[in-house]
């Protein structure tokens, strides 16, 4: 059942909007002013919100202002609801990233379609960010078509790639970025002495190359491809239109940057003072969680893993043998599965 935040200081019509809701099997929380109502969604993490604008404490531009800057609650769809029809406050609503403006009196069956289109719509953004490319095609197609004089994109297609491919290198101008329909990248970097420090995996389902396009900076790292993978590339102009022009698409990759950003944390205090014991734990951890559901064994070559961990290939070698010897994995043919998982995750250093 999908729940709905409602923040409404008018008690009747904070109750007949519960109402109605409820009968359409809707999920209820209410909110009597704004600030119950941002410590609400921040605890219940609703799927839908609906805020009246005229507010004592805090107006409804003021919990929409602080939820968009939170990454937990910034994709969460949000309906302002109020009396005013001034197009100055629907501008300036809209503005800080409303998603639509019903005014009062409503008509229950507009406000219900309302909600319909905006629980369909995050529902289809969250689909591009689990794994569907034709659900990427057809949001980039519909903010694209709002400028009927350009011309569609037509480089969307998926691109077959061998083990071990280079997708891009240190240095080159970045002009698209990737999403992997199925396989595995690397993303690493090559210090003075010619050794590999792997930075990132990404599998299915994720983006990468992002970073420089958004900065306007070259490539900083290399990109390879570690099994056969399928690749779709989406244009810079594809990209931009979305990030800059579709609220819901934006509002997850400031999630998306706020996740890496911790990964990154994590990973620095590990490579510092964790042990190589616990450093390999923690990558076949990370493969394990990041790999396609259904699917239990870790394939990566030794010196792939050991530039993960920041250490020898030997040594790798020699903790993995010890895992295996502790039943806290298996090996055949190369392949890594998993036996003990809590045991890796609350390894000691």
């Amino acid at each position: 059942m999908q729940k709905i935040l409602v923040i409404e200081d008018n008690q009747n019509v904070r109750e007949n909007l519960a109402e109605i809701l409820s009968l359409s099997n809707y999920q209820v929380i209410t909110a009597e002013d704004g600030k119950v109502g941002v410590q609400k969604a921040l605890k219940d993490n609703p799927d839908l919100i609906i805020c009246d604008v005229m507010m004592p404490e805090l107006d409804g531009f003021g919990v929409l202002h602080i939820l968009s800057k939170k990454p937990k609650t910034a994709d969460i769809p949000f309906i302002f609801l109020t009396a005013k029809t001034d197009k100055t406050d629907f501008r300036k609503g809209m503005n800080l990233g409303a998603d639509d403006y019903i005014t009062k009196p409503f008509d229950d069956m507009e406000l219900l379609d309302a909600i319909e289109v905006r629980l369909k719509k995050t529902q289809r953004i969250r689909k591009i960010f689990d794994g569907s490319v034709s659900s990427l095609n057809t949001l980039i197609d519909e903010a694209r078509g709002k400028k009927a004089l350009e011309k569609l994109s037509e480089e969307r297609e998926i691109r077959h790639f061998k083990k071990k491919e280079i997708l891009y290198q240190e240095g080159n101008l970045p002009n698209k970025i990737f999403y992997i329909v199925k396989g595995k990248v690397k993303i690493y970097k090559i210090n003075d002495y010619g050794k590999e420090y792997i930075t990132e995996i990404y599998s299915e389902g994720e983006f990468f190359g992002y970073h420089p396009l958004i900065a306007g900076t070259k490539y900083i790292d290399y990109a390879a491809t570690m099994e056969e993978s399928e690749i779709c590339y989406i244009p810079k102009d594809d990209f931009t239109t979305l990030l800059y022009g579709n609220r819901d698409f934006s509002a997850q990759f400031i999630k998306m940057l706020a996740n890496e950003v911790e990964e990154k944390e994590t990973q620095l205090l590990s490579l510092a003072y964790n042990s190589i014991r616990k450093r390999v734990a923690e990558a076949l951890v990370n493969l394990e969680e990041r790999s396609p559901e259904g699917e239990d064994k870790i394939s990566i070559q030794r010196d792939d893993l050991a530039s993960m961990v920041g250490t020898a290939k030997e040594s790798v070698i020699r903790t993995l043998t010890d895992f295996k010897s502790e039943q806290l994995i298996s090996i055949e043919n190369g392949l890594i599965t998993i036996l003990d998982l809590p045991k890796l995750k609350d390894m000691p250093n």
